[in-house]
């Protein structure tokens, strides 16, 4: 019941900062150089938090109609599509985000949530999108067994994510000429994309974090997982 009340919490919690960074969240041309062409789904951040709603409303639906035991007896489709999405999207994604935005902040604030925009995106709406992503996910990784997928099928979900990102932020700069985010202003192409690279690299290190703090945190019912596995492949 707690882990249920949790995964509707969740949803219900990054549900909400969707909306509300969608409706609300709408300061005047004169405040930011960002062009509004793409709208919200420019950003890393508000595509990461639909990530997060539809994760913890994936794990809410499992909670009721599927299961979260090490070896089932029939693994319904809605656990496996929540394994994949915590392991491939939900899990990496929150990190980089948390990760990223909190190290340029602390840096220099003007090149990731320009003061300008204070009056504008409430502070709690900042912590639901770029602490609570962390937190939660962190928690979901403790409280609920999840089989990670092969790798092979993991990085392709994740780098297939990420780097259609990256051209999509591409096609909105050779559309409109302004970037998405303050930092890419100050970075030429060679150190851009040395930065694409890091960014990309450290995302794929995160999804290997995630791997093996799941296998430490379930140890033992990995270890069953992977026995049974191989019971029924003989």
């Amino acid at each position: 019941m707690i882990r249920l009340l949790f995964h509707l919490f969740g949803a219900i919690q990054f549900c909400y900062g969707c909306y509300y960074d969608q409706v609300h969240v709408t300061p005047p041309s004169t405040s930011t150089s960002v062009t509004p062409f793409g709208g919200k789904l420019k950003y890393l951040t508000h595509l990461d938090a639909i990530i997060q709603t539809v994760y913890f409303t994936i794990a809410l639906m499992n909670d009721l109609f599927g299961n979260n035991e090490p070896t089932p007896s029939e693994k319904p489709l809605i656990r496996r599509i929540k394994d994949i999405m915590f392991s491939a999207l939900a899990f990496p994604v929150a990190m980089f985000v948390g990760i990223t935005f909190w190290g340029i902040y602390a840096i220099d604030r003007e090149l990731i949530l320009p003061r300008s925009l204070d009056p504008y995106f409430p502070t709690w709406l900042n912590h639901v999108l770029h602490t609570n992503i962390m937190v939660f996910i962190l928690i979901d990784l403790i409280t609920s067994f999840r089989m990670y997928p092969r790798k092979k099928i993991g990085f392709s979900i994740l780098c297939t994510f990420m780097l259609s990102y990256m051209v999509w932020i591409h096609i909105i700069y050779f559309k409109t000429g302004s970037w998405v985010y303050p930092i890419l202003n100050v970075l030429n192409w060679p150190v851009r994309i040395i930065f694409y690279v890091i960014c990309l690299g450290l995302v794929c290190s995160l999804y290997n974090v995630g791997e093996r703090l799941n296998r430490y945190v379930w140890y033992k019912e990995v270890e069953q997982t992977v026995k049974s596995g191989k019971k029924k492949a003989k």
